[in-house]
């Protein structure tokens, strides 16, 4: 069988994230509000149809496949690029050596502007109800998180990860990754995440903290004709 992160989305939202989703058993794509990604259950035309489907007219849907993804008719490849996709079996223990704490939904319009600002991926009015993040503020200001997206049995992406810019260089992402890897490690789960394969700083960053390459992914942004 094929491993459930060579096709993370369909195993997503065919199993653990199912209630996010709109679509039926041929194609999938977590509702507007939470986030961008879909995918078919296979390459069959009829279900590369149906993910046509999906797509918004006046917007676009993220694949994220182990090999390129060949669009169906009516629809066009806008964006493609390779990742990295990496995992933390045994991820490096560590406690922040500053104050962090437990995002709430109270957080959540500083969330999004947070995320707005330093586009760590896709993030949508709803995007931090997909997981629990962690996050620190200074003088009651959020100017740092981290938390989780894709969900796949036995699996949890960290993803959200972000810092302001007049806050860099302190080490807040790279601690607030060790704190929710260890809170999926905790529940009998892998961590995993995704990097821009040309991002060699951050892949480094991941690789000190005990994530490695599993093997590459592409994802693809379309839309429609």
């Amino acid at each position: 069988m094929a491993h459930p992160l060579d096709r993370p989305v369909w195993s997503t939202l065919s199993t653990r994230q199912r209630a996010l989703a709109l679509g039926d058993d041929r194609a999938l794509r977590f509702e507007p509000r939470y986030n961008v990604f879909g995918a078919s259950a296979d390459g069959s035309a009829e279900n590369l149809e149906a993910l046509a489907e999906l797509i918004p007219a006046d917007g676009a849907l993220w694949v994220v496949e182990a090999e390129p993804f060949t669009p169906p008719p009516g629809v066009v490849v806008v964006k493609a690029a390779v990742c990295a996709q990496m995992v933390a079996e045994a991820p490096k223990p560590g406690d922040p050596d500053f104050a962090y704490e437990d995002l709430t939904e109270a957080d959540a319009p500083a969330m999004l502007a947070l995320a707005t600002l330093t586009e760590p991926g896709p993030f949508f009015e709803a995007t931090h109800r997909l997981g629990a993040f962690v996050g620190i503020k200074q003088d009651g200001r959020l100017v740092a998180m981290a938390g989780e997206r894709m969900r796949p049995q036995g699996f949890t992406e960290v993803s959200g990860v972000c810092t302001h810019p007049d806050h860099r260089g302190r080490g807040y992402a790279g601690r607030l990754m060790q704190v929710v890897a260890g809170r999926i490690v905790a529940r009998g789960e892998t961590p995993f995440l995704h990097s821009y394969a040309s991002n060699l700083g951050a892949i480094s960053l991941y690789e000190s903290l005990g994530f490695a390459i599993r093997r590459e992914v592409t994802a693809t942004v379309l839309a429609k004709v």
